[in-house]
């Protein structure tokens, strides 16, 4: 595939909340006992047919600060925002968020009604009740730990109803290979051979920042597996698309993945958003 270069939320479950000094409201989901608070902007003029985004958040949980980066360029392309919030309180250590939940701080598989990944269709399902919204489906974007969650999304969840997937600035990556032990690849894992090529085969993104490339961020991991990808994010990113090449070959499948760079941008949300709206609505 070629190299894109840029220079660019069922109602009983739900508690409804609004702020009056703001532009923007939220509701909290409910499932197996987790609590999602989840924030939401609709643009003027929606319509039922407006198109919906969901973002997901960073290391940090703070999923207010990402809709904020992301109002402007929902008012400006007409879409539905959408961004859960999961909370460190609720879903500890990068095995509850990163990971999507699925396996406990120790490794040990967990039920999958209690799975995040899990909670993304019906949060979507609630948000077009909320806002009277009829899509049928909707984009997912991650930056940073959220981009660790939407790329292993599309593994675990083979039948979303997703549209266009972007994953930006990814710590390290679960690579696209059934020969690799979790979690750096998909061994002992649900995920099938048929569930990968599905993976393989949707409108997926891998967005880079060029200038993403600190060694030593705080956030980054540093294990054997991970610095094989690469010793900074910028080249763990393109490693991630080539080894989804990689596989697409050795499974005889098509790659609709693309590879695009955020010129100029280091670990920044704020800064890759602009790009990633690009890339959703041309």
């Amino acid at each position: 595939m070629r190299s894109i270069i840029l220079c660019i939320l069922f109602l009983h479950n739900l508690l409804p909340a609004s702020f009056a000094n703001s532009s923007h409201s939220s509701f909290v989901y409910t499932q197996a006992g987790k609590e999602v608070k989840v924030w939401y902007f609709e643009p003027q003029n929606c319509t039922a047919q407006t198109p919906v985004v969901i973002v997901m958040h960073g290391v940090g949980r703070n999923g207010e600060d990402y809709l904020k980066d992301w109002i402007p360029y929902a008012e400006k392309k007409k879409f539905i925002l959408i961004v859960p919030e999961f909370s460190k309180k609720q879903f500890p250590s990068d095995a509850g968020y990163n990971y999507g939940n699925t396996v406990d701080k120790k490794g040990n598989p967990l039920p999958e009604n209690q799975w995040s990944f899990y909670m993304i269709e019906p949060i979507f399902d609630a948000a077009l009740k909320i806002t009277r919204n009829q899509s049928s489906s909707y984009s997912l974007f991650g930056h940073s730990a959220g981009a660790q969650f939407v790329q292993r999304f599309i593994y675990f969840v083979p039948h979303a109803r997703l549209n266009r997937v972007i994953a930006a600035n990814a710590g390290w990556y679960m690579l696209p290979n059934l020969s690799q032990a979790f979690p750096y690849g998909l061994k002992n894992t649900k995920v099938s051979e048929s569930d990968l090529k599905h993976s393989l085969g949707l409108d997926v993104t891998v967005l880079l920042g060029t200038e993403d490339t600190d060694p030593n961020h705080a956030a980054l991991r540093h294990t054997p597996e991970a610095d094989a990808q690469g010793l900074v994010r910028l080249d763990r990113g393109k490693y991630f698309y080539a080894s989804a090449k990689a596989s697409a070959a050795k499974l005889s499948t098509s790659l609709n993945w693309k590879l695009a760079f955020a010129p100029g941008i280091a670990h920044s949300d704020s800064g890759m958003a602009s790009f990633a709206a690009e890339l959703l609505f041309p």
